[in-house]
């Protein structure tokens, strides 16, 4: 406990003082002692009113068929021009007027968004700047289809594939591709506005009571939330009263949908209003600090992304519902021949199964995306257009991390760097915790402990390593801590409703917040990471945010209280799920500004929102040493990654507990093939770096670690191809088999890029595993290079020094297999190629190189080869150009050669081997030499100094 309070100064408010001392005791000890997550902290749909009523009103709808939707089309008020369909709708309930809009988009998608059409004060919509890349484009090729006159139809695109019916009488959208239902919005008539209105208001309905209607007409009945809100004690004023929005989204013909992270839950989304295996609670968006998170859970975790994909055989589409509000979605699935609203209407089609989903948000408009696909590739292409591409990280990024809270000082630090040396363990990046800092106080140094931090950087940095230093939002409230005193002097801090700065509690004790989503705010915190702001940084050091909920341990839910203010009057409860992403935002911003010319940052934060991905990775934040965190880490990443967010990791190890020998290997087999590598650890946890363990545990960490390295060119080109695709790096299977029914909910394994088959070791004393391999296709142990017999679920034997990787015939991977101290000593080695051959004697792969620091690229400087084997050939051509003249970079490594090439699969063994460079000038065709494995492998041929440069194209031929 010392170490958790040695540095705290306290108020002088003493009454304040130990209230906020109790608090801050109960939250750590509870963190240190209790092996789950406190449920009572955190809300239930039950006691989250707009929830509560929303839900409430769908079942109203529900139970009685004769009840539909309230909101129809205003006769002859749609109007289309330019890709916009808009038009008025009105509650009949209450005979308020909304306006519509329906945006046919050039990307592929089109957008809808409801509002009041005159409300009584703007309703938040600002979620777009924080997501979106720019306002997306029109399409103006679309054609009006003749139809019933309560009808409204449209197809769109090139080829007229893509429509849309707007269905007057209820108001209903239905999206279709080649005339096939996909989307539909209001289906089950859930459409629900909560319109601004004045306390005193009369004629409120409270939807809480499916039963009989209550009308409040005064203040006295407060309870049901509308006015005024209380949880645990702490009351949320709600100024504005009940303001939620509600829509049922229906996916027909869809019995699988993915996404909304982030929860720790299955890849498919489960149900949660009956059903098998359902929750009892949506599944809820609202940015939080949940430590110890429980497993197969709907509840809230430390990052939302409000996208959601659903796909069958022949068909993917998505939507995103662009709100950063609270949010909870129910899902159900049925199999009815009908959607039943359709049936009642008498116009509806018959479905196979189905999934509806009911979105809830507390504040805001109605703005929804609707990605059409028709494949999952598309949409992530599509998704990656409106929201951005993942920005490509320098090279040292996607190494190995080491990281715990805390290292104590320097010389544990260079303790630390000198003994991965001592036991030949690769890493390139040190990470230090709050503990680094001044009491606490972000942007200084421990001067006791850390007395000179740009030695200390400069040391690790001679390696090629790197140093990442934790900078938290909350300010410590110090008149004498100069990054207070200015965002004070600034106004730059989030305030109370009477306007005071607000004062919470968090590691430093009596803490404010800045507000980031003020301009000004964003401007301040990008200067201050310069190297004379920021004393004691350097090029080698780059930045950790974590607390970006934010997490206050004296809030509600352990976060910022919903009636607090920011720049421009907006409510907290408004933008909530925004903090953590305009705080990455800034940082990132921050550290590529610092240096002239840019370079590119690395900033790693935990919370996270729709656009994260341009600012940097993400981890799945405070998660434990047990078996079944481990397993759950798979199809958490997987979900982020497929929702547009694929820089993620996992805590290796699990940050809270000891986990022993076997689990500490395990976590480190399935880390080395996640996105974002890192291990971490509590700061109450035993040390726990890899050389402590001693053999054989040392020596299975180390040489999954240095597998790692070895495939830094493959995860290096998918990084790439993220970046300009919007494509996972590491992929559920569906996305790569999506015709297979079989991979559509399994989340156990799993592919990186399309090349490599994962299946982690999760079970404890576990040994063997049953892998899926799709039918009809080859696959080649990734370790030993056997062919595996057999397709379908395949017994595989899995001991403790290995997990389970095989290559996909028809994939060409680059490796570097050179014994490294860091990825910046790997800079000019020479390539292996591993040739894995499908059933037709084909295989394809890409090597995508830079120099892995600067923006170069984006003027041309980079490699870019493409690899096909057909017909006996392997070719290398270039889709770059390979000019020294035009291309920086290939002149910096033009002497780079492939230096061994395996091929697996060879229907005859060759007798001769002949390379040749294409296009030369002169005859350079020369004979390789090549050898046969001497273990029993099918067809395989290994051939060693080829001396072919990866600056050139060139043939081999087998004859």
């Amino acid at each position: 406990m010392k170490l958790l309070f040695g540095n705290l100064k306290f108020s002088k408010e003493s009454v304040k003082t130990k209230f906020y001392l109790f608090y801050l005791l109960y939250f750590i000890v509870s963190a240190l002692v209790v092996t789950a997550v406190k449920r009572q902290d955190f809300k239930t749909c039950e006691q989250s009113s707009f929830c509560k009523r929303n839900r409430a009103y769908a079942d109203k709808l529900t139970a009685n068929h004769s009840l539909i939707s309230p909101y129809s089309v205003i006769q002859d008020s749609i109007i289309i021009k330019d890709g916009i369909i808009s038009g008025d709708l009105i509650n009949s309930e209450n005979n308020l007027i909304f306006i519509f809009e329906l945006h046919l988009l050039e990307i592929g998608a089109a957008r809808i968004r409801i509002n009041e059409k005159n409300p009584l004060k703007p309703r938040y919509d600002k979620a777009k700047d924080w997501a979106l890349i720019q306002d997306p484009s029109y399409t103006l090729e679309y054609t009006l289809i003749p139809s019933k006159p309560d009808v409204t139809s449209l197809s769109f695109g090139k080829e007229r594939k893509q429509a849309v019916s707007i269905y007057h009488s209820p108001f209903r959208v239905e999206f279709l591709v080649n005339d096939v239902p996909i989307i539909t919005l209001n289906d089950r008539g859930f459409l629900n506005i909560e319109h601004l209105r004045k306390q005193d208001a009369p004629g409120l309905v409270d939807q809480s009571n499916s039963e009989n209607d209550q009308v409040i007409e005064d203040e006295n009945d407060l309870d049901k939330g509308l006015w005024k809100e209380t949880f645990n004690g702490k009351e949320d004023s709600k100024p504005n009263g009940p303001e939620s929005i509600g829509l049922d989204i229906s996916f027909p013909g869809f019995s699988h949908v993915y996404g909304i992270p982030e929860h720790a839950s299955s890849l498919s989304l489960k149900e949660t209003r009956g059903g098998d295996d359902s929750y009892s609670d949506p599944y809820r968006l609202y940015n939080l600090d949940v430590f110890e998170y429980e497993v197969d859970n709907p509840m809230a975790l430390y990052g939302s992304i409000p996208f959601m994909m659903a796909h069958r055989k022949g068909a993917s589409a998505a939507v995103l519902w662009l709100n950063a509000a609270e949010t909870w979605i129910d899902i159900t699935k049925n199999k009815e021949d009908k959607h039943r609203l359709s049936s009642l209407l008498g116009f509806g089609k018959l479905t196979p199964t189905s999934t509806s989903t009911h979105w809830i948000s507390e504040s805001g408009v109605i703005d929804v995306f609707a990605f059409l696909g028709p494949t999952t590739s598309d949409i992530f292409y599509q998704y990656g257009l409106l929201t951005g591409f993942t920005a490509l990280p320098q090279s040292f990024a996607i190494a190995y991390h080491q990281c715990r809270w805390n290292y104590l000082n320097q010389e544990d630090v260079a303790e630390v760097d000198e003994s991965f040396d001592k036991y030949d363990i690769p890493y390139d990046v040190i990470w230090l915790d709050i503990e680094h800092t001044d009491g606490k106080k972000y942007f200084t140094w421990d001067t006791v402990k850390f007395p000179t931090p740009e030695k200390m950087q400069t040391n690790i940095g001679i390696k090629g390593r790197k140093m990442v230093t934790i900078v938290d939002p909350h300010i410590k409230i110090d008149d004498n801590y100069y990054i207070y005193k200015e965002a004070k002097d600034l106004d730059l801090f989030v305030k109370e409703p009477d306007g005071r700065i607000y004062d919470g509690w968090c590691w430093p004790g009596s803490s404010s917040w800045v507000d980031f989503t003020n301009p000004s705010a964003q401007e301040w915190l990008i200067k201050k990471f310069a190297f004379d702001q920021y004393k004691g940084s350097t090029e080698h050091l780059f930045t950790w945010n974590d607390m970006n909920e934010p997490s206050i341990f004296s809030g509600p839910e352990i976060t910022m209280p919903k009636d607090l203010i920011h720049h421009g009057g907006w409510e907290h409860r408004n933008l909530h799920n925004l903090y953590g992403i305009a705080y990455h935002s800034a940082t990132s911003k921050g550290l590529i500004n610092r240096s002239n010319p840019p370079r590119r940052p690395f900033v790693l934060s935990r919370a996270f929102f729709a656009g994260s991905q341009r600012y940097g990775a993400i981890w799945t934040g405070d998660n434990f040493a047990k078996w079944d965190h481990l397993a759950i880490a798979t199809p958490m990443l997987l979900t982020i990654g497929i929702s547009g967010l694929p820089f993620s990791g996992a805590d290796v190890g699990g940050f809270f507990g000891n986990p022993d020998t076997e689990l500490l290997v395990r976590w480190y087999q399935a880390g080395a093939f996640q996105p974002f590598f890192r291990a971490h650890a509590h700061i109450d946890t035993k040390r726990r770096e890899p050389w402590l363990f001693g053999d054989p545990y040392t020596g299975y960490i180390r040489d999954i670690i240095r597998e790692r390295y070895a495939l830094l060119p493959l995860w290096y080109t998918l990084f790439h191809e993220a970046s300009t695709t919007g494509m996972p790096i590491i992929r559920p299977m569906f996305t790569v088999y999506p015709e297979d029914e079989e991979t559509y909910a399994m989340d156990d394994q799993f592919f990186v890029g399309n090349s490599l088959l994962v299946k982690p070791i999760v079970n404890e004393g576990q040994t063997s595993t049953e892998v899926y391999f799709p039918g009809n296709e080859i696959f080649y142990d990734y370790f030993t290079l056997k062919k595996v017999q057999g397709s379908g679920k395949v017994q595989i034997e899995a001991p403790i020094n290995k997990i389970p990787v095989f290559l996909r015939g028809g994939n060409i991977i680059p490796k570097r297999q050179r014994i490294r101290r860091s990825s910046a000593a790997m800079r000019t080695d020479p390539f292996t190629l591993l040739v894995a051959l499908d059933k037709f004697g084909k295989a394809t792969g890409s090597l995508y190189l830079d120099d892995g620091e600067t923006y170069d690229y984006e003027k041309g400087h980079f490699i870019h080869l493409q690899f096909t084997f057909s017909k006996r050939k392997l070719i290398s051509k270039s889709l770059s150009v390979l000019n020294n003249d035009e291309n920086l970079y290939a002149q910096s490594i033009s002497s780079v050669r492939v230096e061994k090439i395996i091929v697996l699969g060879l229907d005859l063994k060759p007798k001769h081997i002949f390379a040749d460079c294409i296009d030369c000038s002169k005859n350079s065709k020369r004979e390789l030499q090549f050898g046969l494995p001497t273990t029993n492998l099918a067809n395989a041929v290994i051939i060693k100094g080829t001396d072919l440069l990866i600056t050139e194209e060139w043939v081999i031929e087998f004859s």
